[in-house]
């Protein structure tokens, strides 16, 4: 990762919990200087207090950039202290849902470079993928900075503009949570059948973790891997006729919650 500008004029991270905590880690192994790193957070934990950061200290006067990474219901009180950033050569990028890029330029300046970004938790293990959208004012090469930075966890795609964000929300930011919800479903419904609640839910986070990795690896696309797997007239065709049931099976569920998410989105932006 090229950190150079970043470690000269330096990175501000306002916010540092779970989110927060994975991307600093990632800059860090990835040769980021601690000493070019301001993290504002209220409660910082014992392992920000260790890596020789500036923490909680007066501020740069034009750092490269600031990462938001506050949850939004402290942004109102937590985002109008880098007002006097704005309107400069300082990017912002925002990996909190549901603010607009509209609210940043009103709060920071219209002039202010903002990329929105939308990562998720599996970031925590270098395994996300974060999408991105700059307004007017961001630069390639601060696009280019962001992505850079954003890789550090894991995958990074830019997306056509901002109207895309609360789907993308939607699909890849909450979908972990469907994901795991799948494997504690799946480990119930073995429990039900007579396994061993520790077998049960090992079979279904090693199943899961092993069908996603597989996924990504393989040539075919998961429809074919579906194929691959199924024998006509066999156990996994019985079940999948139960789950590819347009009315009650995943298509309809699916469709259902992504909408809800997409939609709920929406409402937090306006």
């Amino acid at each position: 990762m090229e950190f150079q500008d970043v470690a000269t004029r330096g990175l501000v991270l306002l916010g540092c919990g779970k989110m927060g905590s994975a991307m600093l880690a990632g800059w860090l192994a990835g040769g980021l200087p601690a000493g070019s790193v301001w993290v504002l957070d209220p409660n910082p934990s014992d392992w920000l207090k260790g890596l020789g950061i500036h923490l909680n200290e007066e501020l740069p006067e034009a750092p490269a950039i600031v990462l938001i990474a506050v949850k939004p219901q402290m942004m109102a009180e937590a985002l109008p202290r880098l007002a006097p950033l704005g309107n400069g050569k300082t990017l912002f990028v925002s990996v909190a849902a549901g603010t607009t890029i509209a609210h940043y330029e009103k709060v920071l300046g219209a002039r202010t470079p903002v990329i929105r970004a939308m990562p998720n938790t599996p970031a925590a293990i270098g395994k996300g993928i974060t999408a991105i959208c700059g307004n007017a004012n961001a630069s390639e090469p601060q696009i280019s900075l962001a992505e850079s930075l954003l890789s550090a966890v894991g995958q990074v795609v830019r997306l056509e503009g901002e109207h895309q964000m609360d789907v993308v929300t939607a699909v890849s930011g909450s979908g972990p949570a469907y994901v795991f919800h799948l494997i504690e479903t799946l480990a119930a419904a073995g429990e039900a059948e007579g396994l061993p609640a520790d077998l049960a839910m090992q079979l279904a986070k090693a199943t899961v973790a092993g069908a996603g990795a597989l996924a990504e690896a393989a040539p075919e696309d998961p429809a074919q891997l579906r194929v691959n797997v199924t024998s006509p007239g066999g156990t996994t065709a019985a079940a999948l006729k139960v789950l590819m049931d347009e009315n009650t099976g995943f298509p309809a569920l699916l469709k259902a919650a992504v909408k809800a998410a997409a939609d709920r989105g929406r409402e937090l932006g306006k």
